[in-house]
């Protein structure tokens, strides 16, 4: 076999430009929208798209015409991992790079939701201080955020807790701990009196849940209908404290991570576990997968990761 036959079929280096257009017009389902996204013409992308598919010698999407959606073909499929780890690593220079033209790092920017906020970080908050006393640390909101992956990749956030992350080439991910739903009820209710603690004791009773908003909420309706369970959801809130205060109230008992019940704020508050598994919940440490982390920004890390290895 010669050199030019192992060297593989593209004859020649796929443009950065092509695999923006790949990503983009895969990831909106056509070519004008990725055209609108990227702030070219509709015509550019096609010829980005077109060269791309001389390079690697195969065709990147079934095009059906018309307004029908293109999709990807097993080789675009291929390529559309590729060109997310090679756009994934031109993210990673660009951050390393101008990190090390400021110096090393005093603020640090971290991904969080809202139990992550006020029961995890604390301590890990504290080791990190003793260690990087002039550190400043900035705690983002972004709690269900779709962007959060190309934030954590691109180096505007330096780390991240999420819940239930799903897998992505350009982060690691490690998980923490299971934080699994519980009921949360007032002291005094019938409920928290029961000698064998279900969901099913949810069912018909007045429920305090979060937002339709959040995803995760989504994913407890749809178990408790799974399990034939309605509960009459009488308030919804985006607010963690404020969902708290109604249970203490009397209003309505709520399902939350155990986590965030175990340090419930209000002495009224208690807690039933159920041994079923409604729905998983994993808390997740998420960082660049490629990119250099500051050396306090593995500090923290490893601040969180002792955290719960004990």
């Amino acid at each position: 076999m010669s050199v030019e036959q192992s060297a593989g079929s593209i004859e020649k280096q796929p443009d950065l430009r092509g695999l923006r257009a790949l990503i983009a017009v895969s990831d909106s389902g056509s070519f004008r929208a990725a055209a609108a996204e990227l702030g070219y013409t509709q015509s550019a992308v096609s010829h980005q798209i077109a060269e791309l598919e001389r390079a690697v010698g195969a065709a990147l999407f079934t095009r059906p015409g018309g307004r029908g959606q293109v999709s990807l073909t097993p080789a675009g499929e291929a390529a559309y991992v590729h060109a997310r780890r090679v756009l994934a690593e031109l993210d990673a220079l660009d951050a390393s790079v101008q990190a090390t033209q400021r110096g090393e790092r005093t603020l640090l920017r971290v991904g969080v939701f809202q139990t992550a906020a006020a029961e995890l970080l604390p301590t890990a908050l504290r080791a990190l201080r003793e260690e990087w006393p002039g550190v400043e640390v900035a705690l983002i909101d972004t709690a269900e955020d779709p962007r959060l992956v190309d934030w954590v990749a691109q180096g505007r956030l330096d780390l991240a807790l999420t819940m239930n992350q799903e897998p992505d080439d350009r982060i690691e991910v490690v998980r923490l701990f299971e934080d699994p739903w519980v009921i949360l009820t007032h002291r005094d209710s019938e409920m928290a009196a029961a000698e064998r603690p279900s969901f099913d004791l949810l069912d018909g009773a007045d429920v305090v849940a979060w937002t339709s908003r959040w995803p995760i909420q989504g994913e407890l309706e749809a178990a408790w209908r799974k399990r034939g369970i309605t509960p009459k959801v009488v308030y919804r809130t985006d607010d963690n404290l404020a969902l708290q205060r109604l249970v203490a109230a009397g209003l309505g008992h709520a399902c939350i991570g155990r986590l965030a019940a175990r340090r419930a704020v209000d002495p009224a508050l208690t807690w039933l576990a159920p041994p079923d598994i409604l729905t998983p919940r994993v808390v997740a440490l998420c960082h660049p997968r490629r990119r250099h982390l500051a050396q306090a920004a593995r500090a923290l890390s490893a601040a969180l990761r002792d955290q719960f290895a004990r």
